[in-house]
């Protein structure tokens, strides 16, 4: 074997490894499924895989001649041009990536990290100041105790574009809204109205514990949540419309 095609293997090689890993990061960890189809990241993924795993080691193929003089020069700069792709696609994919599952009212809203309010950081309990590393969190904002104080926020968050899911200083734990989330949640009945009956059917026997749901919004795909009723527990994010 010459060592154009040996060194085309192992720069193929290397890159499948590389692209595995990154794979299980991406769609393991920072969006898993359906959160993966509802925020359409698949697109900027392929656009990196096809830079780093087929042009890169195609190209290393192309100008690998033995005894060239800039050949050294020609790979590294090949090298160097695929490490910066798979370097500003993470960099993208991370800053996009669904840190906080909020729920707000009568629903639950995806926040990505670069959605994050930080004016007022230093205001939010220590576990909230800082977003995961790993799969998004659930949390809950604290509403106001004025019902009108609820109102004007309401419509403040609707005029200005900005969710009060995106302030960190709000969030409380999940389990403190729990008559809230009883309250809200919605008969499994009503999705048939957005929804092919044998797909809604398939999941409910997945996940038998769920007698409820909620909507998930995200500025992608809308998702749904499955919860049980009498416990407030989310059971699982689910691939359903919870409106048109």
């Amino acid at each position: 074997m010459s060592k154009r095609i040996r060194f085309f293997l192992g720069h193929l090689l290397i890159s499948l490894a590389i692209a595995l890993l990154v794979t299980y990061l991406i769609f393991c960890v920072w969006y898993p499924q359906p959160l993966d189809k509802a925020l359409e990241v698949g697109f900027i993924f392929m656009m990196m895989l096809v830079i780093d795993v087929i042009l890169g080691p195609l190209l290393g193929l192309l100008v690998y001649q033995e005894g060239k003089k800039t050949l050294k020069m020609d790979l590294s700069i090949i090298i160097l041009i695929q490490v910066a792709a798979l370097g500003y696609g993470m960099y993208s994919i991370a800053q996009a990536r669904p840190v906080w599952i909020v729920f707000n009212h009568d629903r639950f809203e995806l926040v990505r990290k670069n959605e994050i309010k930080t004016e007022n950081i230093m205001k939010a309990k220590s576990q909230y100041q800082q977003p995961t590393l790993l799969q998004p969190q659930f949390v809950a904002v604290k509403q106001a105790i004025d019902p009108q104080e609820q109102q004007i926020e309401q419509m403040s968050a609707m005029l200005n574009g900005i969710s009060l899911a995106q302030y960190p200083e709000r969030y409380i734990a999940l389990n403190q809204v729990k008559t809230q989330i009883q309250d809200q949640a919605r008969d499994l009945s009503q999705l048939k109205q957005w929804n092919d009956e044998t797909i809604i059917q398939a999941i409910i026997n997945k996940y038998p514990q769920a007698n409820g749901w909620l909507p998930l919004e995200t500025y992608g795909l809308a998702m749904v949540i499955l919860v049980n009723k009498e416990s407030a527990e989310v059971i699982k994010i689910v691939d359903l419309r919870p409106w048109h």
